[in-house]
């Protein structure tokens, strides 16, 4: 698998503490390595067809969808970036 990066979640990466950047590039490895592992939490967002989201630590997630071999990587904050998948 490959990632790729949107426009909005490179904005939103870069609006963020480099403690909280350094999560999100541990668990972006987490899931090339092991989309299932256990501190992603890895789950499709009800509502939506193909988005699915992932945890950065309690308070911040990421969003992404699978296209062939590659995980587009959407957006990144906290719960509220949920509400606008």
């Amino acid at each position: 698998m490959k990632l790729f990066f949107t426009r909005s979640f490179g904005r939103d990466y870069n609006r963020l503490p480099p403690r909280i950047q350094k999560h999100i590039d541990t668990q972006l490895i987490r899931l090339l390595e092991n989309p299932k592992h256990p501190s992603l939490g890895t789950k499709k967002i009800k509502g939506t067809a193909s988005i699915w989201e992932g945890r950065v630590t309690r308070e911040y997630r990421f969003t992404f969808q699978i296209q062939g071999d590659a995980y587009i990587i959407r957006r990144v904050g906290t719960h509220d970036i949920l509400k606008t998948p």
